[in-house]
């Protein structure tokens, strides 16, 4: 590993803005470093702003962004009225993990794109301009859905996955203020930048995660996956659904494992408003869902996959 120099923030005012990279968990920015795909010249410690507790905050929830993953999993208020997000977390990693990986923290993990980690091949995202080796390489676990021609990687989070379905937002505090941004804007698509994961500005601080009101109805977290226990997604379907006179009320759904970022599709939803679930349906939907996927090769059973894992949550949140 280089050298590197280590600060520790103290407050709020002094991180914010700080020439450094931010750590808190480190769950996932040590072992870049270790790989020296990540080479920080200075990392600032975060672990002492006070941002660990969980508030309710209106009808919603106010999650400090140094909350650990395993307490907000645990919570009572998470649990009961906004389970789909409990679900998804303990879907991810393991539960030493879970302990030391933070809400903020979860939000910025990088992906586990084999030709990204390896620190040898062409890697656009790691080394801007250099190319993708997954394109033609590897690529089971890469994208059906928003790619680019500079990079075909997936975002690897669960919990982001479930938090888009919920319509999360993701507060900041950054040199020119506080700024709200919704879960599913948070993250980027590849595009020409795919060294860019998300909308973070340089010394910006993710400060909390707002939930909404409990949406309520049924909530569903499934990931498939390679083996039962940490292993990151082939795909995921995070569903909340409310029913009502037999008819599906309303729908919000978030994709994982198969883009950049949580992969949303407001057309999806709309359609199941007002409908009455059948199977007929659940095609339709994923008809619209899979418009636009375009398989690598290697990973073209994703799409068929994920077409089956929609109509089995579908069926599964309505009875149907």
């Amino acid at each position: 590993m280089r050298e590197f120099a280590y600060s520790r923030a103290e407050g709020l005012d002094q991180a914010v803005g700080a020439d450094g990279r931010f750590i808190a968990g480190g769950t996932n920015l040590l072992d870049l470093m270790k790989l020296e795909v990540e080479t920080p010249d200075r990392l600032v410690d975060i672990n002492r702003l006070p941002l660990t507790a969980i508030k309710a905050d209106g009808q919603g929830l106010r999650i400090g962004a140094l909350v650990s993953n395993s307490d907000c999993a645990a919570d009572d208020r998470v649990r009961r009225d906004w389970p789909l997000l409990s679900q998804a977390i303990l879907a991810g990693a393991s539960p030493q993990l879970r302990n030391k990986a933070t809400m903020g923290g979860n939000l910025c993990q990088r992906t586990r794109c084999g030709y990204f980690m390896d620190g040898r091949s062409p890697c656009n995202k790691r080394e801007p301009g250099s190319g993708c080796a997954a394109q033609g390489g590897v690529n089971r676990n890469m994208a059906i859905l928003g790619a680019s021609d500079h990079c075909i990687a997936t975002y690897p989070g669960d919990m982001a996955v479930a938090l888009a379905a919920l319509q999360a937002t993701v507060t900041t505090r950054g040199p020119d203020g506080e700024r709200q941004i919704p879960m599913r804007y948070f993250h980027r698509l590849p595009g020409d930048h795919p060294e860019q994961d998300n909308h973070l500005e340089p010394g910006e601080v993710i400060t909390a995660i707002l939930l909404p009101e409990p949406f309520g109805g049924r909530q569903v977290y499934r990931k498939v996956r390679e083996r039962a226990s940490y292993a990151f997604a082939l795909v995921s379907v995070a569903a909340a659904l409310r029913m009502e006179g037999g008819r599906i009320e309303a729908a919000r759904l978030a994709f994982g494992g198969v883009a950049h970022a949580p992969w949303t599709n407001d057309e999806v939803d709309e359609l199941l408003a007002g409908e009455r679930p059948s199977r007929a349906l659940f095609d339709k939907a994923a008809d619209i869902l899979l418009a636009d996927a375009v398989g690598q090769g290697g990973n073209d059973f994703k799409i068929p996959l994920l077409r089956r894992t929609l109509a089995a949550v579908l069926s599964d949140v309505t009875g149907e």
